[in-house]
């Protein structure tokens, strides 16, 4: 009686399936706002959500739909125009295709038993990457859920191979010795924070992170680091890892890769690149030569749920040698047994810190294939060339200021007051808001030097330069008229 309820190769499931697909697919297509974001509330989405949430006798098709729909219409619209908050971007059709085959397989990533084909796929994907990101036929790495997870496994891994080379001491082992209270991680000031919670997660601490200087465009200054680290050995301190980044958040600026790879080998560090937002520069037909010497990492992060446009979560961890897996290594008898890996059987556990996984490979596959290298770049190309577009325009806007010429597809700009009596802070974090809550434009927020300022991230190549100038113009007239003493809506 409960055949119908899986996907089985009879044929009332399959019709079943079908069915449910198709009628998914029509609740996504009507239901999706056509604005940014309807501007409800969190409490009153809370009323939206007061349900039971198991039942004792199923919904009926009708009300299920509607729990559906009331999703949907209550999302955010990443694909509007008007969405430029985040590094959020809206997923290609192929991708959301392969999503569908990904959740009927159910494939878990741990062991061959449970992925076989997956498992082939992922490692010729990753070993792929490697190559394309000019890593030795040594490298290898992992898919994972995002930056933060590939970025805490480079920290995790040079410090454990820190610990292994200096002090002869296996961390899996035998835990942290005493001394690693002495060890440090550089980065920049902008970084992003998943160094401190790294670190912290690490048995480090957030003290052990030292954050170095930039230059106007927001690089890391290798002059600065060079001091940061004559510092450090002054005090008797030990750099265990230089964390460049490829793409930070605010501008996309990408640190001096080779400069910084070279200080890291001096110094005997670990050289940590996160690529999770600039690694897609990697396929750049104009932008490629950001990332010189990125080859040059012992570990590496890249996102593909942004700049590639996949559906979260798809991001990848690669490693310049392979032998550094061994440090979160081990075997389980109804997993791994050590006799697999005699055998040649591959379990790709070993080289994670998830047991299950999705198969998030395919996703990507499948989107390379669909769209081809030259389209890939174009499309990059795109959002690099509308972000440079909505800087000069800003540029040339009365009252808004831009805070620094954009590297990738982010800008960041503010509002000026024209009476400087009014708090320009507290105006652009009101601005920002008023926008959203009215379903007018989901927009970003930052700090840059002390001063709250707005960010667009452009993520949509479809989006054309008129509604780039439209949402520009939208962002400036309201803050013009509320500034003015104007209707406080936007």
């Amino acid at each position: 009686m409960f055949e119908s309820e899986f996907l089985t190769p009879s044929e009332p499931s399959k019709n079943q399936y079908r069915r449910l697909l198709a009628q998914a697919a029509e609740i996504v297509a009507s239901s999706l706002p056509d604005i940014p974001y309807v501007g409800k509330t969190a409490a009153t989405l809370a009323t939206l959500v007061n349900t039971d949430f198991l039942p004792s006798s199923p919904r009926s098709n009708d009300e299920i739909v509607n729990i559906l729909r009331t999703v949907v219409a209550n999302s955010i619209a990443v694909a509007h125009p008007h969405t430029a908050a985040h590094l959020h971007c809206p997923p290609l059709l192929s991708a959301l295709a392969a999503e569908v085959v990904i959740g009927a397989l159910n494939q878990s990533m741990d062991s061959f038993d449970q992925a076989p084909i997956a498992t082939v796929v992922e490692q010729k994907l990753i070993r792929w990457l490697c190559t394309e990101a000019g890593l030795p036929s040594t490298a290898d790495g992992t898919f994972t859920t995002g930056g933060s997870q590939s970025n805490y496994m480079g920290l995790l891994l040079a410090r454990d191979a820190f610990c292994l080379k200096e002090w002869n001491c296996s961390v899996q082992k035998s835990g942290l010795p005493l001394e690693a209270r002495r060890l440090r991680i550089f980065c920049s000031e902008v970084s992003h924070f998943t160094i401190e919670k790294s670190a912290s997660q690490l048995g480090l601490g957030t003290d052990s992170v030292v954050r170095v200087e930039v230059d106007e465009q927001f690089r890391m200054n290798p002059a600065a680091l060079r001091d940061a680290l004559s510092a450090a050995r002054a005090q008797e301190l030990l750099p265990l890892a230089i964390v460049a980044t490829a793409g930070t958040t605010d501008f996309g600026s990408v640190d001096p890769l080779p400069d910084l790879a070279a200080l890291a080998l001096t110094a005997g560090a670990w050289c940590h690149v996160d690529a999770a937002y600039g690694g897609a520069l990697l396929f750049s037909t104009q932008h490629r030569e950001k990332l010189r010497g990125i080859e040059q990492a012992d570990s590496l992060s890249i996102d593909f749920h942004k700049l590639f446009w996949q559906p979260i979560p798809c991001s990848a961890f690669l490693l310049r040698d392979a032998r550094h897996f061994d440090a979160i290594k081990l075997h389980a008898d109804y997993l791994n047994p050590e006799l697999h890996e005699d055998s040649g059987i591959p379990n790709l556990v070993t080289t994670s810190l998830l047991t299950t996984r999705r198969f998030d490979t395919l996703k990507l596959w499948i989107s390379f294939q669909s769209l081809g290298r030259d389209k890939l770049a174009a499309m990059i190309d795109r959002t690099i060339a509308l972000a440079a577009h909505a800087a000069n325009i800003i540029r040339n806007t009365p009252h808004l200021e831009l805070m620094g010429e954009p590297q990738l597809s982010t800008v960041v700009f503010r509002y000026i007051p024209e009476n400087p009596e009014i708090d320009a802070d507290q105006a652009n974090s009101a601005l920002r808001q008023r926008l959203f809550d009215n379903g007018k434009a989901v927009v970003g927020h930052t700090q840059v030097r002390g001063a709250q300022c707005l960010k667009f991230t452009c993520m949509n190549p479809a989006v054309t330069e008129d509604q780039i100038e439209e949402l520009v113009r939208l962002i400036a007239e309201a803050a013009i008229a509320a500034g003015n003493g104007g209707p406080t809506a936007a």
